[in-house]
């Protein structure tokens, strides 16, 4: 990836938050929503956003939520980064479920451990 992608996708990211931080309280009732990565197509026109979304009754609910609202989005973000880009790009939002893999990952080694503790002290 190019050194301009890259500092592109940061600068989206880093806008995305700033844009869901300020509507933590108008759209998400409280929900904490996070960009936790950005990637972005070569000619920089589609974006899809990764979002982690904490202290929510239901991530389907505040998904809706986000879609609805994508053109609202589009366009803070226009205000934000139009004299950098020529185009505004199109977003795409998408759920991040590492934290919920990183969950299960542990809850397995744990399980795990317990199993091989049990052995040894049956031994």
């Amino acid at each position: 990836m190019s050194t301009r992608i890259e500092k592109f996708n940061r600068e989206i990211q880093r806008e995305l938050g700033v844009i869901f931080q300020t509507k933590t309280n108008d759209w998400f009732g409280g929900a904490f929503v996070t960009v936790t990565e950005v990637s972005s197509s070569p000619d920089l026109s589609y974006v899809k956003a990764y979002l982690s979304i904490l202290n929510a009754p239901s991530n389907q609910v505040i998904f809706a939520i986000i879609q609805d609202n994508n053109k609202l989005i589009r366009k803070e973000l226009a205000n934000k980064i139009k004299n950098a880009v020529r185009i505004i790009p199109e977003l795409q939002f998408f759920e991040d479920e590492s934290l919920e893999k990183v969950a299960k990952f542990e809850k397995i080694f744990e399980n795990l451990r317990k199993e091989r503790e049990s052995r040894n002290t049956e031994e």
